[in-house]
């Protein structure tokens, strides 16, 4: 009897500490792109002058909460709700062109819309570009 209250107390107590850390736990539903920003190519070509603009613009508008590298851990990505995510993972690299533009472009949550701030949308196609250039070697 007294060990049968001693697993009921131990099963409690981390049912317990377990629900008490969820709030505190990154959750972050999937990010639903429409089917016609999915299908979407690069309209820009990946060329030097490309990559150049695409680097310091991500640099200007993207570093501070993705980090200098894409691994999500710029000096503001500290103070956000939601994780920033790491660029150069293999999932993240596996998304389409248009699924990152349109994520660049509308933002959700704490990613902010960049449609006004970078308005070009041949601007946003760079940062695409440079940001394929972050993945894991």
């Amino acid at each position: 009897m007294k060990e049968r209250k001693i697993i009921i107390g131990s099963f409690l107590a981390l049912a317990f500490v377990f629900y008490a850390f969820i709030p505190f736990m990154e959750y972050q539903d999937d990010w639903e792109v429409p089917s016609k920003y999915q299908k979407l190519k690069n309209p820009v070509a990946a060329d030097d002058e490309a990559m150049e603009i695409g680097g310091e613009l991500y640099s200007k508008h993207c570093k501070s909460c993705h980090g200098k590298t894409g691994l999500g851990d710029g000096p503001k990505s500290a103070e956000l709700e939601t994780a920033c995510g790491d660029f150069t993972t293999a999932e993240f690299q596996e998304q389409s062109d248009g699924s990152l533009f349109y994520k660049t472009t509308f933002g959700r949550d704490d990613m902010p819309s960049f449609d006004k701030k970078i308005s070009d949308d041949e601007d946003r196609w760079m940062i695409v570009h440079y940001i394929r250039s972050l993945e894991e070697k």
